[in-house]
């Protein structure tokens, strides 16, 4: 393998849909079982209809000392990736091949016992890493520090919350150095503050070279400050691998519409929402009126939110979020952020519309998303970059002059120029 960490050739793996593994206690129902499995076998496509690949011809190699991000939608593969990688799921085809001590940081749940304690569970994730008790003791201070548990550090780990298992979970990963570590997005679970703590760790562990990396992330930004390569999964299937920005380009133009509308009056039950609220249509509308993927940089553009409410709220909150081309979120805004308008909303459709500026963003696509949520109770819809729009160049502040400006706002300012003396 020479310097390969990790070598995937052909990987796949099936699952049976609705298969299910029950327990027969009595000969009788092993036998009416295996007779329905017979029956169940009526044909080549009835069968193949009822399998699902999850990976299907999968080939890739990491070298070692290398960050890999894996990106891609809900579903995609990519956490059925890392099991197999860390063999806690069986391929169904390929081969893989895998030179080190592999540490995993999947779901919660996994690699811990839970009967036992934080302290034990930190020396057993140790000593199947091949770690020998001493190398724990020296890394044991740090571990318990890094996760904020020490008070619970005694208590089994079933009665620990989500927020402290992943603190400690991920702890573990970072501080017993395998020599691969594979880490999925488990750090959601975990409040803001600590998500930049463990971005941090992982920045410096990238920064120290010799650990070898797969992150599986929708956080782009950390994709493209983390990863040397990325690799988009689709559909079980290999799509793009590629430079961190060459391949979140081309993920997010992917996932967003082309279009500047998106509705689901036609079509209600597909509708994002909850029994409260439900999404009909957003769109981003030109100073004329119109829906409009191409805006001109000098004038104000609207974006649009038609929902409907099902039954009486008192605190509704619904807003819209900017994302660039490389998945930074630019702005976030909420109907909250106005005075104007009702709290209380009665069943009906509402539209909302959002105003933004002329000479306020510089040129570039951009990708709407947008959501409903009651604060601190529930999520009721989250439509992340369904539909996209382009500023386009066409005079203001900066166009006399073909270099361009950096960043991602163009608002034309102020500057009092004078001569001293």
């Amino acid at each position: 393998m020479g310097d390969v960490a990790i070598k995937v050739e052909g990987l796949s793996k099936r699952y049976r849909i609705g298969a299910r593994r029950y327990k027969h206690d009595t000969l009788r129902d092993q036998l009416v079982a295996g007779l329905q499995g017979i029956l169940r076998r009526g044909g080549a496509a009835a069968s193949e209809a009822s399998f699902f690949w999850a990976l299907k011809d999968v080939s890739f190699d990491v070298r070692q000392g290398e960050v890999l991000g894996l990106v891609g939608r809900n579903g995609a593969g990519k956490s059925t990736l890392l099991k197999v990688l860390s063999r806690i799921t069986e391929p169904t085809g390929g081969r893989v091949e895998i030179r080190g001590r592999v540490g995993s940081l999947l779901e919660v749940g996994t690699g811990f016992d839970r009967e036992l304690t934080g302290r034990e569970n930190i020396y057993l994730s140790g000593a199947i890493l091949g770690m020998r008790k001493a190398e724990i003791d020296r890394k044991f201070d740090d571990i318990v520090a890094f996760s904020e548990v020490e008070k619970f550090i005694d208590t089994p780990v079933k009665r620990y919350s989500s927020g402290m298992y992943v603190r400690l979970a991920f702890a573990v990963a970072a501080h017993l150095e395998p020599e691969i570590l594979l880490v999925d997005e488990v750090l959601a679970v975990g409040d803001a503050a600590f998500q930049r703590k463990c971005l941090g760790k992982m920045d410096a562990v990238t920064k120290d070279g010799g650990r070898t990396i797969l992150f599986v992330s929708h956080n782009m930004a950390a994709v493209a400050h983390l990863c040397a390569q990325a690799l988009w999964i689709d559909g079980g299937q290999v799509r793009y691998l590629a430079s961190p920005d060459q391949v979140i380009a081309a993920y997010l133009a992917s996932s967003s519409r082309e279009e500047p509308h998106l509705s689901f009056r036609d079509r209600p039950e597909q509708a994002p929402g909850s029994d409260t609220i439900r999404l009909l249509e957003v769109s981003v509308v030109n100073d004329e009126g119109r829906f409009a993927a191409s805006l001109d940089s000098r004038h104000p553009f609207v974006v649009e939110v038609v929902y409907e409410v099902l039954k009486r709220s008192a605190s509704l909150r619904v807003g819209c979020r900017l994302v660039s081309s490389d998945g930074i979120v630019i702005l976030s805004t909420n109907d909250m952020d106005s005075t104007s308008g009702e709290r209380d909303r009665a069943p009906g459709v509402y539209v909302n519309r959002c105003r933004f500026p002329g000479e306020f963003l510089n040129n570039g696509r951009y990708f709407v998303s947008v959501g409903a949520d009651t604060p601190m109770v529930q999520s009721h819809f989250n439509v992340e970059r369904e539909i996209s729009f382009t500023i386009e160049q066409a005079g203001g502040a900066g166009s006399q002059y073909s270099d361009g400006r950096a960043g991602f706002i163009r608002v034309p300012l102020d500057w009092d120029v004078r001569r001293e003396g």
